[in-house]
Order: structure tokens, then sequence, then C-alpha cells
């Protein structure tokens, strides 16, 4: 459900005054905060994973509100004007007229990364305890007050495009953090009524930061791939055709995309401490990621392509045929993001996460090496070669894992 909310607001914007603009600085906007955000991203892993008492929930939920407090204090460092002006002019190499619309809508998203990590807190408490289709709830109120907020806002006020999307991420966000939080208070008094078990020792800080460190690094160096590519696309051929359209093409792809995203949890609950149920869990993975990858190849490879861009998202038909191909570089990605999902959760199921870092740091450097290959060298249009990077960058951290992934298991 979540991934429906970026093909909306791409339609929206499209429709708005200067859409080639506006859907550039929106696609900027996003993808610096999502990058501002990556280290709260984890926390609904660290706790369905480590939330099995009061102490333990005390200091996860007092370490979750200390990063929240770091990540809003850096999207604001982002939008001091002397730095602002340095990461999107000086490096990006933004046109004036996207830059000023970024800073705009950067402003509106500041309330973004706080809320994120709010809400996932609660929602991995939900995930352990089995009340799963509670986060499904809060996700759906999250798209009916965004979709609210833009409609509103489309019909009602006179605000460029790019403003009128972060208006309505941050407000779907803010209200899904609410109510995730009281969709939880039965589950956070249970674990209040908790002790900890006989001969184990109370979770310390240390232990939380041993064990988050190297997922919210992950995260760090797996988000930073959205601003890389920003960058390249910004010195790469057709910059601003290709900063228009990768958050159309990046929206479509993501609705295939989020099934393996949100399998990560998932398994880590259901696989068992053992491993007992890595199999089962394994063999619904990969029905999951093939099924994902058809579904998108369906949209891709048919004539389905010219009526999702052009008649659904609202772009004009150039702008359209610059989003074919890189939809259909894209078909393989949603298995390997369950593939990649499923490798994740056997290694946070066994305690092992420093593999993970690694992993995401090897499809950072397979980013950033195919792309100025490919965008340089051979000068492919920026937002081809960026989808070509970005597919051989995951492979590479898909490979990375097998190793360590058997190790855990038969461990």
């Amino acid at each position: 459900m979540m991934s429906l909310e970026g093909p909306l607001l791409a339609a929206i914007i499209a429709r708005l005054a200067d859409p080639k603009f506006n859907l550039a600085a929106h696609g900027v906007a996003y993808a610096w905060a999502i990058l501002v955000e990556a280290p709260v991203i984890m926390i609904m892993s660290a706790s369905t994973a480590l939330a099995t008492s009061a102490i333990a929930f005390r200091r996860l939920r007092a370490f979750t509100y200390g990063l929240n407090v770091m990540v809003t204090l850096a999207m604001l460092v982002v939008l001091i004007p002397p730095v602002f002006r340095f990461l999107m002019q000086g490096l990006i190499g933004l046109p004036p007229e996207v830059a000023d619309l970024t800073y705009l809508a950067l402003w509106i998203l500041l309330p973004w990364p706080g809320a994120i990590g709010y809400r996932r807190f609660y929602q991995g408490l939900l995930i352990r305890s089995g009340r799963t289709r509670l986060v499904a709830y809060g996700t759906v109120l999250r798209l009916l007050s965004m979709a609210g907020t833009a409609l509103v806002l489309y019909f009602v006020a006179r605000l460029p495009g790019a403003a009128v999307g972060a208006a309505a991420l941050s407000a779907g966000v803010c209200l899904e953090a609410v109510s995730s939080r009281f969709m939880a208070r039965r589950t956070v008094r249970e674990l209040l009524a908790t002790e900890e078990p006989a001969g184990s020792s109370a979770l310390g800080y240390g232990r939380i930061w041993e064990f988050y460190y190297p997922l919210a690094l992950t995260s760090v160096i797996g988000l930073a791939v959205q601003p890389l590519l920003t960058f390249f696309m910004g010195r790469a051929a057709s910059p601003v055709e290709s900063l228009a359209v990768y958050p159309v093409v990046h929206a479509l792809s993501f609705m295939f995309r989020a099934l393996g995203l949100s399998y990560q949890e998932a398994a880590i609950a259901l696989m068992g401490d053992r491993f007992e149920h890595h199999r089962e869990v394994g063999r619904f993975a990969a029905i999951l990621g093939v099924g994902a990858s058809v579904g998108l190849a369906l949209i891709a490879f048919t004539p389905l392509a010219g009526f999702w861009f052009e008649t659904i998202s609202g772009l004009t038909p150039t702008l359209a045929d610059f989003a074919i191909w890189p939809t259909r570089v894209l078909v393989i990605l949603p298995a390997l993001s369950v593939l990649l999902s499923y490798q994740r959760a056997i290694l946070v199921v066994g305690r092992r996460t420093a593999p993970v870092t690694w992993a995401t740091a090897s499809e950072v450097l397979g980013v950033g090496v195919l792309f100025t290959v490919l965008g340089g060298y051979f000068g492919i249009v920026g937002v081809v070669a960026a989808t070509l990077a970005f597919v051989g960058g995951r492979i590479s951290a898909n490979l990375f894992l097998l190793r360590p992934c058997l190790r855990a298991v038969r461990s």
C-alpha cells in the first residue's frame, strides 16, 4: 500500500504547472529525505528482534527517540542555505529552477525522518506480537491522509507540484506515526508487564548499539544510492528529462519491490530462533520474488507501459518514451529485493549483522562504478545508466551475502 503513494503523487505533480521541473525537484527532495532518515529505517527490525521485556522496551524506546532527534537535526543542516547550495547546485549541479523547488519541498519534509523512526519502532512491536493487521490499518490511514492532502492542495491551493508532493508525504507519515502508537498500546502494556527471563542479562545500550549500528550503517550506505544516482543523472546525458522520469519509474518499480522490503520483518518473526523454518520461509520468498518480477514485466513489456506512463502518470509522450527502457531494466529488481530481504533476515536472526553492511557497501560501490562506465564512458542516457547500475549493484550485494547466510544457518 505504501508503494501506491509514489505513482499517485507523480500523477498529480505531472498535471500541475511546470511538471518537468517539479517532478525533478520532487525526486531530488525525496531522495535526500530518504537518505536523512536512513539511520532509523532498521528500527523496525531492532524492535521486532529485541523488544522482549519491559527493560528492553524502555531502552529501545529511548534509543529510538535519540536517533529521531539526530536525523531531524541532520535535515536542518541540509537546509542551511550555504550547505544546500553546495550540495544541490555545486555538487549535483541542479538547474536553479529545480534547486529552488527542492529547497521548498525539503522544508515541508522536515517532520518526515523523525516520524518515520517513531512509527517504525511501534510497528516492529506490533509485528513481534503477531498483530500485523494493525500495521496495515496504519498504512491505510497514511494513504488516505496523503491522498486527501494532495487532492485538496491540487484543487484549492496554488502551490508548486513539488510542494504539494512534500506536504502530502509529511501529512501521511505523521498521521501513521500517531496511529501506530495508539494501536500498539496493548502490546506496550504487555511488554511493560514482562520481566527478563531468569538467568538472562538485561538488554543494555551497549548491546543495542552493537546490534544496531551495522544495520543503521547499512541503511545509510544503501539509501545513499538515490542521491548518488541523482548526482550522476544531473551530469549525464539528458539530465532534466532523466531527473523528471526517474521518480515515476522508481515509484512503479517500488510497487512490486515493496513486497520484498516488507518480507524482511516477516521472515525475522517466522524463521525461528534456530532457523527451524528457514526452508519454508525461503520457498515463500522464491514464489514472492518471481511473482513480483513477473508483475512488473507485464507492464514494462506490453502496451500497458504507455497507458501507465501517459494516462495514469500524466507524462508527456516524450517523457513517457524516456521511461520505457529504464522500467524494462528494473524488471529483475523485485526478485532481487525479496532475496536480499530473506538474506538479511537470516543474518539478523543469527545476530550476524556486520556482513549486511559490507554487502550494502559493495552494492553502492557497484552502482558508482557501473554508472561511471555506462553514463560517463559510453554516454548512455542518465536514467537508463542509473537503472542498469542499480540492478548491477543489487546483484553484487546478493552474491556477497550467500556465504555468510550459509554459515549462519549451518551454525
